[in-house]
């Protein structure tokens, strides 16, 4: 009696056992494993937005320095190569981690379209200058005394060396009027010495805008001569400086001649010729300020 007790007891529970299994394996999870709330998952959701954000940033970061790291590997070639970088820029101001080289860009090309409109505005006058007993003298042959530089220019295939001495006062002088008026060098010098000469005044290109040699030269009568409307269309804002007068023969009118230099170096031609031009300011016509204020005494 007790063992069939037993089994009629034990049966209902196997059956309800395997009944549960059953239930659990068809459903994949059991009743009391505890489910996916509305609150479980929004902070889910949010661990992955978070995430994804994080991922965007660091991608972000890393595209806005290609730029850098390629002029990094471009310089590195090419000094494995046996080139020589002739000048590296290397900006004082450190960059904020949150530089943007392609709005930098944009921001800078903005500030010198702002700048090239108004100096446009400011040199609307021009002044050409005669290159040699003008700004400088030079000679093949050795100074007793001292000069500023020297040059090897190779002409008609043979190397020629040139000793020059600038004129005082000529790089101040330079950098003066570059502020104010748009500067020509129009010299009878032959490009292959006058454009190494022009390097050591004007080495970054920034004062001289254009550089006319003697094959931009007029012959009249055997003479070379500089006509000024090879430089500019209106003969009112323009003035040249020059020691020879044949070069200025066709517009005289727009000259101021200058003293030749050869060796004296306490010349001050520069300094009266630099205070000409801060007088012209109020001139729209640059021939009436050249002949009411040349020839006076200083």
């Amino acid at each position: 009696m007790a063992t069939k007790l037993i089994k009629k007891t034990t049966t209902p529970i196997k059956r309800h056992h395997r009944h549960n299994l059953r239930r659990h394996n068809r459903r994949g999870y059991s009743q009391n494993q505890p489910r996916c709330t509305p609150e479980a998952a929004t902070t889910v959701v949010a661990s992955v937005n978070k995430s994804f954000y994080k991922c965007h940033r660091v991608l972000l970061r890393l595209f806005s320095r290609l730029p850098e790291l390629d002029s990094i590997r471009c310089r590195s070639i090419c000094s494995t190569n046996g080139f020589q970088i002739l000048e590296n820029h290397i900006d004082p101001v450190p960059k904020s981690p949150h530089f943007n080289p392609l709005l930098s860009l944009i921001d800078d090309e903005d500030e010198k379209f702002e700048d090239s409109a108004e100096n446009r505005k400011k040199k609307e006058k021009t002044i050409v200058l005669d290159l040699d007993e003008t700004l400088i003298h030079s000679s093949t042959e050795r100074p007793e005394g001292p000069y500023d530089f020297v040059v090897r220019p190779r002409i008609d295939g043979q190397m020629l060396t040139f000793f020059v001495i600038k004129r005082p006062g000529v790089d101040e002088f330079l950098r003066k009027i570059g502020e104010k008026y748009t500067v020509v060098v129009f010299t009878a010098g032959l490009p292959e010495y006058a454009s190494m000469v022009l390097d050591h005044l004007d080495p970054r290109r920034r004062v001289i805008s254009h550089r006319l040699f003697r094959n931009s030269c007029t012959i009249m009568d055997g003479r070379l001569v500089k006509d000024l409307g090879r430089v500019v269309g209106d003969m009112r804002r323009v003035v040249i400086v020059d020691d020879n007068p044949n070069s200025y023969a066709l517009q005289p009118e727009n000259a101021f001649p200058i003293k030749p230099f050869t060796d004296d170096l306490m010349d001050e031609e520069l300094r009266k010729l630099g205070a000409f031009f801060d007088d012209c300011d109020g001139f729209d016509d640059m021939r009436v300020a050249l002949k009411q204020l040349v020839g006076r005494d200083e």
